[in-house]
């Protein structure tokens, strides 16, 4: 038997534990970030998202994204 588990339900069941690191554009920043300042355009940034799509934080190292992470207690998971 295949049980169906929607998005938004999978998302709320890791929403204080899990988060996922992405790779974005500054391009991009206004809207994944709407409060965040104007950048200049073509940067190559990280984002830290929950696990609900909420952005946390962005940056231009991939290893303080992760930071970010074990600062706020989440675990980090891979997106494929």
């Amino acid at each position: 038997m295949n049980t169906f588990i929607s998005p938004e339900v999978l998302a709320r069941l890791g929403l204080a534990k899990v988060a996922y690191v992405k790779a974005i554009s500054s391009d991009d920043i206004a809207r994944v970030f709407p409060e965040a300042p104007p950048l200049p355009p073509g940067l190559d940034l990280f984002a830290l998202i929950s696990a609900d799509g909420s952005p946390i934080l962005v940056t231009d190292r991939r290893e303080e994204a992760v930071a970010g992470a074990l600062q706020n207690e989440l675990e980090t998971v891979s997106l494929h």
